[in-house]
């Protein structure tokens, strides 16, 4: 079985899955970041390279206050922790989204905990936080329309590995397998330039109970497909 390189998660359906149990939406959310970790070594043991998770998006300020409240406090309290699971995994770990609007202690987490890691040989894990795709697209034309101005960059010197290289995915390759669990049936703002030749994958099952068995189903949906690049199989390059 060929293993992608690079899978992206949409961690989708916490909240429902709470609430078929009776129990408070942050509850889901907390069973839901314990089942990253996880996956996150299950992927690994399977040969994956590179995962990346959708955490929390752009939009998801909109949700009520209290739940984005406990998220917060969940996301302080997995920083703590994952240093020492990045640690034991051998997992190098890289945030990718807009900080600035995170509060200050959060952000200095973050960059502890991607210093602590970067030397790490293990899986390549990004967490997607306060990102949307649309956004950082935005940001990136920013940076390049300021390094035009400023002499570094020439218009005619940009090409889609250029503006590639200004995105929050630098380094990183792009995801071979998409899968979003419990059933929603759209990307909903996530990696759309880096997705432009990744294989979807969508399943019925809610996120706390994504499990190893689910996660080689996906791959091998994954390897049923007939992968072409421009009318051209991967496979056999004819």
């Amino acid at each position: 079985m060929k293993i992608p390189q690079h899978i992206a998660i949409i961690l989708d359906g916490n909240g429902r899955w709470a609430k078929a149990k009776g129990m408070p939406r942050n509850y889901g959310h907390v069973q839901g970041s314990k089942n990253v970790e996880r996956i996150c070594e299950e992927a690994w043991n399977l040969g994956v390279k590179y995962l990346t998770v959708y955490a929390f998006s752009t939009e998801n300020w909109k949700r009520p206050t209290e739940e984005v409240d406990a998220l917060m406090k969940l996301l302080r309290n997995y920083m703590k922790t994952c240093i020492k699971t990045a640690k034991k995994n051998d997992m190098r770990v890289r945030v990718i989204g807009d900080l600035s609007a995170l509060d200050e202690d959060i952000k200095r987490r973050i960059l502890e905990l991607e210093d602590a890691t970067k030397d790490n040989g293990g899986l390549n894990f990004q967490i997607a936080l306060n990102y949307g795709s649309r956004d950082e697209m935005i940001r990136a034309i920013r940076r390049i329309s300021k390094d035009c101005v400023d002499g570094k960059l020439l218009p005619e010197e940009i090409d889609e590995n250029t503006y590639a290289s200004y995105l929050d995915t630098k380094g990183i390759p792009d995801p071979d397998l998409l899968i979003r669990t419990s059933g929603e049936m759209r990307l909903s703002n996530y990696l759309l330039w880096q997705m432009a030749y990744t294989e979807f994958y969508f399943t019925e099952i809610p996120w706390p109970d994504f499990t190893k068995e689910e996660l080689v189903k996906a791959i091998e949906q994954y390897n049923s497909r007939d992968r072409r690049y421009g009318g051209i199989k991967e496979e056999a390059n004819v």
